[in-house]
């Protein structure tokens, strides 16, 4: 009669882990959002840039559509202080560590819950000594009244996926350590563009210290030979107040550029992991920069599978959808399997002898029958919850987009800005040159050698500037598509096979 039944029980256990084997995931399986059906950035069609005068950012640049990036591509630049400074930046950064240590925690949790798949075994061993009142039948059979018990036992249970939660709450896992994953990757594409936008300012400020400081000079000068011109009755009172104040408005310019550089010079710093007294020794100056004359586009349909952002977003999408089954899962009934067996005895050296074992095996079911509501709005903010998230995807794919745009219309104009620029500086220092040697003659005002300078000036500082833009608007190109992140094993492999 025993055997019948644990024969019977057996049959109810295998049938009801044959049902959870079988079972369905319930709520929507996530499909990746195809790609935008569009052929290009820009509304108008890409073309070269100019080259500029000789100098820094001179050259001009070719748009490859369809090129892939490569993943040092700031080695483009051809500037070994800046590769150096790059690969100091992403060993010891710390955004970078604390997002690979966030990456580590969310692959663990996904480790974690995933042993919900499989039975939970527990052992356990008890041993009392108990004395029963007299009025009572003693429990041991050998009528006594005070004893001691052993009781040894393996309790086994398994809650059997028939709905799908155990697999929606992994996948809603999984999707959220890819979102940790792709805001690592964001923060290592940053990383690198960071430091090559401040390195490209550092130069950008230098340089601009070193055209005040002669003008300085340059004023200094001039007010040497307008006091000499004074002291012999050629230049008035006020031709000499007016050079003076000329080269104490360009000497009040040197401070915040000198502030600037050293503000830069902290920011290089920390974002390689140092204190600003321990600020990298690189020198970098925009003539030691090479500008990439070949500038690989990305195809627009390869974007949204490049950009570290989308990416994020579409694994936003795909935890919403898996939280829409968690929250449908929840409202349907769940069955657990239990069993246990072990042995009991007065003494130790009883244990497992015959007469002393036992066992036990069962099944539970529960499901919700009235919450208040609770389970069912639950689902509806859940599939509210992917709308918006599926929303915000398409946001950032525009943003993308937009970006990849802005910054291709950036270096197009930034090549004809930098050529006027030159050609503004180079017609500024003749205009100064003449001016000079007309106003030391008589034959021309101290007010047309004052706009001259300062006139001479400006340019000067546009040129520089323009210069800088270049170089940065390229860095931004290759940051906007993506930064070339998926040729770097280290970026690309997930240790846990996820």
């Amino acid at each position: 009669m025993n055997s019948c039944r644990s024969l019977r029980a057996g049959q109810l256990v295998a049938a009801l882990a044959v049902l959870a084997i079988g079972g369905c995931a319930v709520g929507p399986n996530f499909s990746r959002p195809a790609a935008p059906q569009v052929s290009g950035y820009t509304a108008a069609a890409l073309s070269d840039t100019t080259s500029s005068p000789a100098g820094p950012a001179s050259e001009a640049q070719r748009f490859a559509s369809g090129r892939d990036i490569s993943a040092d591509w700031w080695t483009l630049f051809h500037s070994a202080p800046l590769n150096e400074l790059i690969a100091q930046s992403l060993v010891t950064n710390p955004d970078l560590k604390a997002a690979q240590a966030a990456l580590s925690v969310a692959r663990e949790n996904v480790l974690a819950q995933r042993g919900v798949f499989y039975p939970s075994v527990a052992a356990s061993f008890s041993a009392s000594r108990q004395r029963q009142a007299g009025t009572i039948a003693p429990t041991p059979s050998s009528n006594a009244f005070q004893y001691n018990l052993f009781t040894p036992q393996v309790s086994v249970s398994y809650v059997p996926d028939v709905f799908g939660l155990n697999r929606r709450t992994v996948e809603s896992l999984q999707a959220q350590a890819d979102e940790v994953r792709f805001q690592m990757i964001a923060t290592y594409t940053t990383l690198t563009s960071n430091v090559v936008v401040t390195a490209i300012q550092v130069g950008s400020v230098r340089a601009q210290i070193e055209s005040t400081r002669e003008l300085i000079e340059l004023n200094s000068h001039m007010l040497e030979i307008v006091k000499y011109q004074s002291d012999k009755g050629y230049a008035s009172g006020l031709d000499l107040a007016a050079q003076d104040a000329q080269l104490a408005q360009v000497a009040a310019t040197l401070p915040p550029l000198l502030k600037q550089e050293a503000q830069l010079q902290d920011l290089l710093a920390v974002l390689a992991g140092r204190f600003p007294s321990q600020a990298p020794a690189e020198n970098f100056a925009l003539t030691d920069l090479q500008l990439p004359q070949e500038l690989p586009v990305s195809l627009p349909s390869e974007l949204v599978a490049q950009r570290p952002d989308v990416l994020q977003a579409e694994a936003n999408m795909h935890d919403a959808s898996a939280k829409i089954g968690i929250a449908i899962a929840n409202r349907l009934p769940n069955i657990e399997l239990t069993a246990n067996a072990g042995s009991t005895a007065l003494a130790i050296n009883q244990l497992f002898t015959s007469g002393t074992g036992f066992w036990g095996i069962g099944a539970a079911a529960t499901a919700p029958i009235f919450q208040g509501g609770t389970l069912l709005h639950q689902q509806r903010a859940a599939q509210a919850a992917y709308v918006q998230a599926a929303q915000q995807y398409r946001s950032t794919v525009l943003t993308a987009f937009q970006n990849v745009a802005d910054t291709l219309a950036a270096l197009q104009q930034d090549a004809d800005a930098l050529k006027a620029a030159a050609t503004a500086a180079a017609a500024a220092k003749v205009t100064l040159d003449l001016a000079q040697r007309q106003q030391q003659v008589g034959y021309a005002g101290y007010l047309a050698l004052l706009n001259a300078e300062q006139a001479y000036q400006q340019a000067r500082i546009n040129l520089v500037e323009a210069q800088a833009s270049r170089f940065a608007d390229t860095a931004a190109l290759f940051q906007a598509l993506g930064g070339g992140w998926w040729h770097r094993a280290d970026l690309t492999t997930d240790k846990h096979g996820n």
